[in-house]
């Protein structure tokens, strides 16, 4: 089955803790800290794999978490790095955060390969914080926490043209008869469930075309399949409504184009700036009464005033196809020849992890300041205030973090009480 589309839930490693300990050899009874470094937590990578094409694979296996970075050991040991986790994704993947619905990263183009989630840094062991004052530091640094996100993924063809119609008007037999592409082809609706790509080589250069399944009214609310075709339509630059000129099933190719178009602005306006052409097909079997106005003619007074031309085109015979297809690679050659590629809206590693864990700041009746969060509770579980360094790495955590402008935004003065979790400070510039 093609899949384009998946959620999966996508984990950082930890950094591993740094180590406490120190020298115990013979004879040198008061040895000094010896430490080591905690590990490196594993990275998140996305990587295109061209021999993919759907993301058929995320729907059976959810959930991607990289390896924890060690605990450093005694005698300096550093603690092993936690192994990356590469997510192969086919070449068009747009990962999308899932909750705010903004793009992280576009596989396509040159971007065959990125960092999604950097996993969390090592910890320093205590052999770091030893000083001609605190010679023997109790306390080691601990590993960063890993980031965790939930992301969607979206398959989106990468193609020059867009081939797009109602069902049964022949776009698979045209895509069949112009590229390398074989689609299966039936006189039956919805045949084509997924979008088939195929190159047309003219000789002197040539374009990728896609054929979008056929659409129908309200695909751009989610009405059938239409959210799962329409956003194939995203990346192309030209867009080629194909109609049954000849109204074989009794269908208006006026009426149908201007349906389509009504779909393509109510799910995205932007793409109805493409340039557009229309393959009039079936003119093989098209036959007009006497007195009946030429359906080649209505569409070509119809359109051709708002600058889109109409080729008359038989997809089975193959009239009219060379005319169609220069014209199309004429547009193309006016425009930029690089992929469309979505532009990136949200850095994942800059809102997970640690540095974002809330803070309240609140004064209380007596007038002092109380600050209060998981992220002050974790750094006071680590840190061992009773020590000189370690004072001093709580006084640059306040300020690193803003906590220290939070407070004077809330009116602190000097000698003012500052609490937290039970510990009480006064506040001095």
């Amino acid at each position: 089955m093609f899949a384009d589309r998946a959620k999966i839930y996508i984990k950082s490693g930890k950094g591993g803790d740094g180590h406490v300990s120190f020298r115990r050899e013979l004879y040198v009874p008061n040895g000094g800290p010896d430490g080591g470094d905690g590990g490196r937590g594993g990275d998140i990578i996305f990587e295109v794999d061209k021999g993919l094409n759907t993301l058929t694979d995320f729907r059976h296996v959810r959930k991607y978490e990289a390896e924890n970075g060690e605990e450093g050991g005694k005698r300096r040991c550093h603690g092993a790095d936690g192994k990356d986790l590469v997510i192969r994704v086919p070449e068009g993947t747009v990962v999308y955060d899932d909750e705010s619905g903004k793009v992280i990263t576009d596989m396509s183009g040159d971007n065959c390969r990125e960092v999604i989630l950097k996993g969390g840094r090592g910890g320093c062991g205590n052999m770091h914080y030893a000083t001609s004052t605190m010679q023997v530091p109790k306390y080691a640094q601990p590993g960063a926490p890993a980031k965790e996100l939930w992301v969607r993924l979206e398959l989106k063809v990468i193609a020059d043209v867009g081939l797009v119609g109602f069902p049964n008007v022949g776009k698979s037999t045209l895509l069949s008869r112009t590229t390398n592409a074989r689609p299966k082809i039936a006189n039956y609706h919805f045949t084509t469930l997924n979008p088939n790509l195929g190159v047309v080589d003219l000789g002197d250069g040539g374009f990728v075309i896609a054929d979008i399944p056929g659409l129908i009214e309200g695909a751009s609310k989610g009405v059938g399949l239409g959210h799962e075709f329409l956003r194939h339509i995203e990346r192309t630059k030209v867009i080629v409504h194909m109609v049954d000129a000849a109204s074989t099933e009794g269908r208006d190719p006026v009426e149908d184009i201007r349906t389509i178009n009504a779909e393509l602005q109510a799910y995205d306006p932007a793409i109805l700036h493409k340039p557009q052409v229309i393959a009039a097909n079936k003119i093989d079997v098209l036959y007009t009464e006497d007195g009946e106005e030429d359906p080649l003619k209505r569409l070509r007074r119809t359109f051709e005033p708002e600058g889109i031309q109409v080729f008359a085109i038989s997809a089975v015979s193959g009239q009219g196809l060379k005319e169609l297809l220069y014209h199309v690679k004429s547009l193309l050659e006016t425009m930029d020849s690089r992929p469309v590629v979505f532009e990136k809206e949200f850095d994942a590693n800059a809102v997970s992890g640690e540095a974002n864990l809330p803070y309240e700041v609140t004064v209380d009746e007596d007038g002092g300041f109380r600050v209060e969060g998981p992220r002050i509770e974790k750094m006071l579980g680590y840190t061992n205030l009773d020590s000189e360094k370690g004072f001093e790495f709580f006084q640059r955590f306040l300020k690193d973090t803003g906590i220290l402008d939070e407070l004077e935004k809330a009116g602190i003065t000097e000698g003012d009480t500052v609490r937290m979790y039970g510990l009480e400070f006064d506040y001095y510039k």
